[in-house]
């Protein structure tokens, strides 16, 4: 199955860290996106920031990916958990682009504060086909200790192959 990892990641990179094994395990081609306007500042202004952005349904301009996303069959969207749900660049790319009759593989990472952020990528998913969720759990600190056990990882993305 041609599969594409779409990922978000800000801060220490944990999100980009869980794309990566993604990549290595299914051979999966992946983009990485990006605000036209990038965050700046310290962890904390920029978590202020992106609380400010989720209460207003805030969706930041993107820049373009390069894939052509109906080359793919499968696609799995990351993000990192910002303020219960996904972070807003995660939020543009889900509304402006159909993954209906697409599988979807939908993971977000967090600091034990999940929410409903797979919830909320769900619904803006209408018509493709859900074919896992994950959440993948980091220290509560703003570090990148992995909580979730490699163990649990390696049968999650076992189960997904």
């Amino acid at each position: 199955m041609k599969t594409l990892i779409v990922y978000y990641s800000q801060a220490v990179g944990n999100t980009e860290r869980i794309a990566n094994m993604l990549q290595e395990s299914l051979n999966a081609d992946m983009e990485k996106i990006d605000t036209v306007v990038p965050y700046t500042g310290s962890y904390q202004e920029i978590s202020e920031q992106g609380h400010k952005e989720v209460n207003r349904g805030y969706m930041p301009e993107l820049k373009p990916i390069n894939s052509n996303l109906d080359m793919y069959e499968r696609i799995i969207v990351a993000t990192p958990t910002w303020w219960y749900t996904m972070a807003p660049a995660i939020h543009t790319f889900l509304a402006n682009h159909d993954l209906s009759e697409k599988g979807v593989v939908l993971v977000h990472t967090h600091a034990g504060w999940p929410g409903h952020c797979l919830e909320d990528m769900e619904k803006l998913c209408n018509g493709a086909k859900i074919i896992s969720k994950k959440d993948i759990k980091f220290d509560s600190d703003g570090g990148n200790n992995l909580e979730t056990s490699m163990t649990e990882i390696e049968k999650w993305i076992e189960s997904i192959k």
